[in-house]
């Protein structure tokens, strides 16, 4: 056995067995050529949206935009060409598209037309005149007797689906001073707070859970709260950074929430007398 082992490691030292086996197999890698990828036509777009499961969520935006021209049209809602022009320019100072080949170019990559991408401008420019139409009025009164909802926080969060794992993540980080940022990368089910150390982003309280809403009411910036239990899971929380509720900031998120408020009535009550 010993002899039968020394001999073979003998024959690998000098390169005999790895070389042989191992030299037809580079040489068919070598020859590996990748086959040339056409564009995807519009029908290979959808059939990857379908495969993928995520057809139902551009169908949803897709219906909104389509219920959108159809309350404009019922209201007599119109764009000029003047504010189409203006909106236009507007977009191609912000994306730096400074000229007829950068915009080309642009279009191109999107791989959308001209008429597209005007038809995406009027359809937006058509949205904020419906909602100000419908709904302008009503956002002063609305924000003064609702401020508190705008009032802003940045959060950081580390999401886990049971009560034993979350304790362990609270003591860790309030008993053990371990790193929140490191925590929250291990053990977050939560994709985005895994991917960004645990910061999810600046937002309204109206836009959180009733149950963290309530449970960071009165924590200070920096304070570790948790764990709070939501229909996701067991939630630990980090306030960043509180902001005070200014009209002007939120003038866009009070319309908007106004606004989805009046579909979902309207969409309803519908319904009911179909």
């Amino acid at each position: 056995m010993i002899a039968e082992s020394l001999e073979k490691n003998a024959s690998l030292l000098n390169g005999k067995n790895s070389h042989t086996e191992l030299t037809p197999e580079l040489e068919s890698t070598d020859k590996f050529v990748l086959p040339e990828i056409a564009l995807a036509t519009n029908e290979d777009i959808i059939a990857y949206l379908r495969r993928s499961h995520k057809i139902a969520e551009i169908a949803v935006l897709a219906e909104y935009d389509a219920l959108v021209l159809g309350i404009c049209e019922q209201f007599g809602i119109t764009i000029t060409d003047e504010e189409l022009q203006a909106a236009g320019d507007t977009f191609r100072l912000e994306h730096k598209l400074l000229g007829a080949s950068e915009t080309l170019a642009w279009l191109q990559k999107q791989r959308i037309s001209v008429e597209d991408w005007s038809k995406g401008i009027k359809l937006e420019l058509l949205t904020k005149k419906l909602k100000q139409y419908l709904l302008g009025d009503a956002v002063d009164s609305h924000y003064l007797s609702n401020r508190n909802d705008y009032q802003r926080v940045a959060l950081s969060q580390i999401l886990v689906s049971d009560l034993t794992e979350a304790k362990k993540v609270t003591y860790a980080i309030q008993e053990l001073n371990e790193s929140f940022c490191a925590v929250a990368i291990e053990y977050s089910k939560g994709k985005q707070s895994k991917q960004n150390g645990g910061f999810v982003g600046v937002r309204f309280l109206s836009e959180l859970m009733p149950e963290i809403v309530q449970a960071i009411a009165q924590a200070k910036e920096g304070e570790v709260i948790g764990p709070i239990h939501t229909k996701l899971g067991y939630h630990i929380l980090r306030i960043e950074k509180r902001f005070p509720a200014e009209f002007n900031e939120s003038r866009e998120q009070v319309l908007e929430s106004l606004f989805q408020d009046w579909l979902q009535a309207n969409t309803i009550s519908h319904l009911h007398e179909g």
